[in-house]
């Protein structure tokens, strides 16, 4: 974070200050794990489901903290910041507690960061904004790291980007950052926009509309009004880059009065891939077509989805002043960054586990099985597995959706199928529905269940993906057979 006084914080967000000299100067991280302070950092005592940040003020003041940002009195020199209204609190459901202290600290902590993002702004710091149904995280994470050798960037680690993470993120910003790249989630209408209230963005990039999260918003036209609250916020000398290959995300340059650039495959993309092959892994080769010329680019990344992904890093680029020759060689040189994300490690005895379990919609999972199928058809490779959990937040599509997965496994010729846990029946029956499957698709109840069975069957060569929301942590699965194999 810049350098500012206690003084400068409490004006900020409206607080006042608590045993603390206003004088004093914070000068390290904000943190809202007391593990994590720094030396003249600022600790964010933010109240939970299970403790309290309230409790660990002096203890991260003990460990160098040069003050806390609370709701309440604490036994340290802190801001005490005021609860605030229900009108305030749309933006910062995200708290867990049920006095408001908690939407005070979120709503401070973004305050807190909206002052820092505008100096910064006004040094030349860019901000750059990534939001869609699918695919946020890999494309904040391919931005970032093309964006890098021209100037310091600052991104979230893996998905930190709601109502805490956005504003934690934007404070990692310091004089040195020219390039802040940040992450936009939301779980209802409006939240978009309140992101960007906190670090408005010159650059904003919509990569899909799809069915994630439609339980929560009720239909795609709402998701996609919400997603478009990105482009809607950017100023007149901004630029909106979107989906050519997605008509609800193309549709949002009727809603932005900044520039558009259009990525993807479709002939009117100002930014566009042809000649896209996969190699033996699922990696795509592409050439990349730009308005300033064009560039051969090969993916490190496995699945077609993510070339997509890479227009976006590559129109975000030229417009920062990358030539087309740059972008090629920093896409082809990048890898993944984020963990349990298209996440490819083989055994020593030749069985291949793509880890892609840190989340799971319907758009995601055909993606995910469509690379299990390129890489279990390229050279001599066994079967293909498929072993996925229940999509949460379907609402009442959620029946239909997991039934069309267990079909697209039958169809992409997916050679075995393990459902897992009761909610993901209909995958199993989808599949046994579907050209009459029979042991090749199976539902087991739990994790353990799933070990087994894998720990059984599984022969060198086969190639299995694991994927399923985040809340079933299904990664236990990749886990403990990689940890079987290290022993």
């Amino acid at each position: 974070m810049i350098t500012l006084t206690l003084r400068e914080i409490a004006d900020a967000v409206g607080g006042t200050l608590h045993r603390a000299d206003p004088d004093t100067v914070v000068t390290g991280t904000v943190e809202f794990d007391s593990r994590q302070v720094t030396a003249g950092g600022l600790f964010v005592a933010l109240p939970g489901g299970k403790v309290d940040g309230h409790e660990f003020a002096a203890r991260a003041v003990a460990a160098g903290a040069a003050a806390v940002l609370a709701a309440r009195e604490v036994d340290a020199p802190a801001v005490i910041v005021p609860l605030v209204t229900e009108a305030h609190t749309r933006a910062f459901a995200l708290a867990a507690d049920k006095d408001g202290s908690g939407a005070a600290v979120l709503a401070a902590l973004a305050a807190l960061a909206r002052l820092v993002a505008a100096r910064l702004a006004e040094r030349g710091m860019t901000v750059v904004g990534v939001t869609g149904s699918s695919g946020k995280t890999s494309t904040k994470d391919l931005i970032a790291q093309v964006l890098a050798p021209m100037g310091e960037t600052v991104a979230p680690p893996g998905s930190f980007n709601n109502e805490l993470g956005h504003p934690w993120t934007v404070l990692r910003a310091d004089e040195h950052t020219r390039h802040l790249v940040l992450e936009l989630s939301a779980r209802g209408p409006g939240h978009i926009a309140a992101l960007c209230e906190t670090a408005p963005p010159r650059i904003g990039a919509v990569l899909n509309v799809g069915s994630a999260h439609l339980g929560e918003f009720g239909t795609m036209a709402d998701i996609a009004q919400t997603k478009g609250e990105l482009v809607e916020q950017l100023p007149e000398d901004g630029v909106a880059v979107l989906n050519a290959d997605d008509p609800l995300v193309a549709a949002m340059a009727e809603r932005t009065k900044a520039r558009v650039v259009l990525v993807g495959e479709a002939a009117a993309a100002h930014v566009r891939a042809v000649d896209i092959t996969l190699d033996d892994q699922a990696r795509p080769s592409f050439r990349l077509l730009t308005p300033q010329g064009e560039a051969q680019v090969s993916l490190g990344l496995h699945g077609a989805h993510h070339v997509g992904n890479a227009l976006t890093a590559a129109a975000i680029a030229l417009e920062l002043g990358a030539t087309p020759q740059e972008v090629a060689e920093r896409l082809s040189a990048a890898r993944r960054v984020s963990e349990r994300r298209m996440e490819v490690t083989t055994r020593a005895d030749g069985v291949t586990f793509v880890n892609d379990s840190y989340n799971a919609n319907p758009d995601s999972v055909r993606a995910a099985l469509k690379t299990l199928a390129t890489m279990a058809r390229a050279g001599n490779r066994g079967r293909s597995w498929a072993v996925l959990g229940v999509m949460a937040e379907l609402g009442p599509d959620s029946v239909r959706e997991h039934d069309e997965i267990g079909r697209l496994a039958v169809r992409l010729d997916i050679n075995r199928l393990v459902a897992v846990g009761a909610d993901a029946r209909p995958i199993h029956q989808g599949a046994s529905l579907e050209g009459s499957w029979g042991e090749e698709s199976v539902l087991v109840p739990d994790v353990e269940a799933a070990v087994a069975l894998l720990r059984a069957e599984l022969a060198p060569g086969d190639v299995v993906l694991v994927k399923a929301s985040k809340a079933f942590a299904l990664w236990r699965v990749v886990e403990q057979l990689l940890a079987e194999d290290a022993r």
